[in-house]
């Protein structure tokens, strides 16, 4: 019981960091927030109706992702700053209950606490909604979430896999793509507990719908340029002349939204990827 324990940011732990909205932004975009938590068919504006309510399957059930927006009731608009944070970094609940890691804090806990400041300053100024969040599909014994305790122990970590010598860029790229963007959620096969399989890091991954594979990002598999994947993040034209589809074109809508020195350095943290044994 003692190793399940929820562990919460504390208010004093948290006192004096000011979010900004506009830093928030970035963060918001980056981070793919409207992917998961706008409505199924959301475009435009209503992008930023954060609803929730889109499904994810998985092994292990399908999850249903909750409602985000400032309402009081349904959203987030009770949470404290350190309530958000835990949320984010240590997938616990305002009520102490564990997140199933569908919700990709294990990617998140990575970020700064100035990021998640941030990020928390935006999302309070969105349009709320006043729509229930939907139970996810799940059964026994996966419905008991306080064993996911014993699996935050086993997979939350607090290091980046790729280490070494990167350059400020690849390094920038490196906190984009695995801390905000947690693309090797998708990107990067899972072991038998669902965790990623830090040994593989973005080789690719069996699509959790059933329907073919999800690419490798390794310099082996993906062998674009740093300019042509970075113009593929902003426009979903692939140099082959393909196009961005399915989850990733929501990707690119979110790509679009970073500065190009940004889109550049996830290019180049790409680049950089370890080629797996």
């Amino acid at each position: 019981y003692g190793l399940t324990a929820p562990s919460h940011v504390t208010p004093e732990e948290v006192a004096g960091l000011e979010g900004d909205p506009v830093a928030g932004e970035a963060v918001f975009w980056a981070g793919g927030c409207a992917s998961c938590h706008a409505a199924p068919d959301a475009e435009g504006e209503d992008r930023l109706i954060l609803s929730g309510g889109r499904s994810l399957s998985s092994d292990f059930g399908t999850f249903l992702s909750p409602n985000i927006s400032p309402d009081p009731t349904h959203g987030i608009g009770g949470w404290t700053l350190a309530e958000f944070i835990t949320a984010m970094q240590n997938g616990i609940s305002p009520e102490g209950r564990h997140y199933y890691p569908a919700f990709p804090y294990t990617s998140y806990r990575l970020a700064s606490r100035q990021d998640m400041a941030d990020l928390f300053a935006y999302l309070r100024t969105l349009p709320a909604s006043d729509a229930p969040s939907r139970p996810h599909q799940v059964g026994f014994p996966v419905t008991l979430t306080r064993g996911i305790g014993l699996w935050n122990r086993l997979h939350l970590q607090d290091d980046f896999v790729v280490t070494g010598d990167l350059t400020e860029q690849q390094a920038r790229g490196r906190y984009l793509s695995d801390a905000l963007a947690h693309c090797a959620e998708c990107h990067t096969p899972r072991d038998a507990t669902g965790g990623l399989d830090r040994t593989r890091w973005m080789a690719g991954a069996p699509n959790p719908t059933g329907r073919g594979t999800i690419p490798g990002l390794t310099p082996d598999d993906l062998t674009w340029s740093v300019e042509e994947i970075a113009a593929y993040l902003n426009d979903g034209f692939a140099p082959d002349f393909d196009t961005a589809g399915g989850q990733m074109a929501d990707v690119v809508l979110n790509m679009a939204r970073l500065t190009p020195e940004d889109r550049l350095a996830i290019a180049a943290y790409l680049k950089a990827l370890p080629v797996p044994e």
